[in-house]
Parts: C-alpha cells; structure tokens; sequence
C-alpha cells in the first residue's frame, strides 16, 4: 500500500495536524518520520510541514535544508517522488534548492495569522489536478517569514515554465512577490506552499483546501 511520510524536525509543529487530516479526515495512509530516520527511501512521497525548525536560526529552513534528511530528499525528489512543503517546509525546500526563489520576512515585519483567499494558476500539476483552473480556495495563513521574492528574471522564468501555482487573490497579506503562494519545481513532482491547507478542514472550514492532499493521493494511486 502506498504511504506517505511527514517528516519532522526539530521545531516543527504542524506535522500533527497533517496527520490527523491525512489520516483521520481523508484516509489517506501516512506516518510521523523523525527526519534522523534513515528508512525515508520506504515512502512512496512526503510532506515536510509548518514549524519553526531548529528555532528559524540563521534563516527559517537553513538549517533543516543542510541535514540528511534533506540530502534524502534531494535525492527522491530526482528519483520523481513527489514532495510537498507547507511554510516551514517551503522554506526548507527553497533553502535546500529543490525550488526557486526565496522567503523572507513579511512586508509588514509582523506574524500574520488569518484567513485568506488563493486562486489556482495550474491544475497540470500531481497536487493540483482535482482543481478546476482560476479555482478559489479559502485557506489559513500563519507565518513571519512568508513573503516569497524572485527577481524580474526569475519571475519571467517561472511564469513561463508554468510554476507558479497559486497567488493570493485578495490582496497580498505578506508582500509577495507578483501575489505568488505557491510554486512547484520544473519536474512538477515538488511543490511549496506558504499557506496551511492541514489547518481548513480542522477549523471547519469547506473541504477546499484538502485538495491539493486528495491530488497527491490520486496522482499516487490511479
């Protein structure tokens, strides 16, 4: 049976809430992975959630980005595993260099902690193919260091190559470059992603956000 690794950090903290919503709400198979776990190679993809890992010193993700862990994941994600990052592990992703880009602090030099509105940019992608294009999605966002920047070639370079996938859509709560929360890699097999989607459906919210989960489960098993 397929399964899926969350793996943990240090310092991450919504790995639990991705369990439970994989799990319980979805029935979708996945572990808890400590990232020291040699046995990554066993899962079939992986989530590296939100947190703080190893406390956000020297920059948020640096760190985790230069563990074995990551190393692993490198290395699956060249092997076509796919892989999603969900803010923390957005970070992590774009430190490591499994993604374009860079995020740094929120324009407003404050944590934000909300509801917020995204649109789908691409439904071509393993994590977004249950979406119809231009979909709405209602979703959390809870970070300090999310506002995503490319410079002016980068940006021309991704749009072109259809990376970016999903912007903010009313307004742009932390600053980020062309409204951009999600991207994934040329491969199209990793994604990050500054928003929660674990946390929609344990706030109640409408199952919209568990999509991009529901996506990775069909591309995983049809």
């Amino acid at each position: 049976m397929k399964r899926i690794g969350i793996v943990v950090f240090p310092g991450s903290n919504c790995d639990r809430d991705v369990h439970h919503v994989l799990n319980h709400d979805l029935k979708i198979p996945a572990d808890l992975v400590w990232h020291a776990n040699s046995k990554l190679s066993a899962y079939d993809s992986f989530v590296v959630p939100g947190g703080f890992s190893y406390g956000d010193h020297l920059r948020a993700g640096a760190i985790a980005a230069h563990t074995s862990a990551a190393d692993e994941l490198k290395k699956q994600a060249k092997n076509g595993r796919m892989i999603l990052g969900i803010c923390n592990g957005f970070q992590i992703l774009v430190e490591c260099g499994l993604l374009p880009g860079a995020l740094v602090a929120n324009k407003s030099l404050s944590f934000i902690c909300r509801w917020t509105t995204i649109r789908v940019e691409t439904n071509t992608t393993a994590f977004t193919s249950l979406f119809s294009f231009r979909q709405r999605v209602k979703i959390p966002i809870a970070h300090g260091q999310g506002r995503y920047i490319v410079d002016k070639q980068l940006l021309k370079s991704i749009s072109k190559k259809n990376q970016v996938v999903f912007r903010y859509c009313e307004g742009n709560p932390n600053g980020s470059t062309d409204r951009i929360a999600a991207v994934c890699n040329e491969d199209r097999n990793v994604m990050g992603i500054m928003p929660h989607p674990e946390r929609a459906p344990v706030f109640g919210a409408a199952d919209e956000a568990s999509l991009i989960f529901r996506s990775l489960w069909d591309h995983l098993t049809g």
